[in-house]
């Protein structure tokens, strides 16, 4: 079936839905750091990342929060609601890790004084770089209450997401998300988009403080997919542990929670 791809990132594919105001998203193997100049594929990757970000969306839809997500069609693709992507990537840290350890002279794993949520513009020939609520309203990327917005969901998210990843023995370290505007006549309403996965968010597990995100391939710690495949594990969203070494995970069939 001849498809019409309409936009191609570093680790999805979006394709044309089958109904207006629906698009297809597929995963791929990808995995890329440092806005793409590491590059691998890894097997197995883009089914895991699928099934972990389906899950999660499904219990944010339930939760209230608006969400692009539609529904899994298969093992790498999901079908969901058209949006305009506002340009900005908010990203929420509960503990200092990464850049903000960097940039702040933080010890990574210090817990922050509360949850900090800051502004990244979307644009990889920049490399993303971090920007105030000041240039988001300058620059006309989004307007004053969609900025409160996509901030008050965030922090729904992050307290929802702490709680689920605590219950599963993870800490939620941060996490990178995107929003986007869904038109319906004249009303307009604020999803969110992308995906939630361990590409897009730092986890540790509490005990031991492993890494079980893609800092494992940023870090050359080896060990991405067996770290992803334990997110799966604890999220119940993966059987335990058969032969899947070469054949991709094995994961169980959707079913409501």
């Amino acid at each position: 079936m001849n498809r019409r791809r309409i936009y191609e990132g570093k680790a999805k594919v979006l394709y044309e839905g089958p109904e207006p105001g629906t698009l297809i998203q597929h995963f791929k193997d990808d995995a890329t750091a440092f806005n793409a100049k590491k590059h691998e594929l890894i097997e197995g990757k883009g089914v895991l990342n699928n099934r972990i970000s389906e899950y999660l969306f499904t219990r944010l839809n339930e939760m209230g929060i608006p969400t692009h997500f539609i529904k899994r069609l298969n093992m790498r693709e999901q079908l969901i609601r058209k949006v305009e992507i506002i340009p900005v990537e908010v990203v929420v840290r509960n503990v200092a890790a990464g850049s903000i350890a960097k940039r702040l002279g933080l010890e990574e794993g210090e817990p922050l004084p509360r949850t900090i949520i800051e502004f990244y513009y979307k644009s990889d020939k920049l490399d993303d770089p971090l920007v105030s609520e000041e240039h988001i309203t300058a620059f006309g990327w989004a307007h004053p209450p969609e900025i409160d917005e996509m901030m008050a969901l965030s922090l729904r998210i992050n307290d929802f997401l702490s709680g689920l990843f605590l219950g599963v023995g993870i800490k939620l370290v941060d996490f990178k998300i995107e929003f986007g505007r869904q038109f319906d006549n004249d009303m307009m309403r604020i999803l969110l988009a992308d995906e939630i996965s361990p590409d897009s968010c730092r986890l540790w597990d509490i005990a031991s403080h492993d890494k079980l995100d893609k800092d494992r391939f940023r870090r050359d710690m080896g060990g991405l997919l067996e770290a992803y495949r334990e997110v799966a594990r604890r999220l119940g969203i993966l059987t335990e542990d058969r032969n899947v070494t070469r054949s991709g995970p094995v994961l169980v069939a959707s079913k409501k929670e």
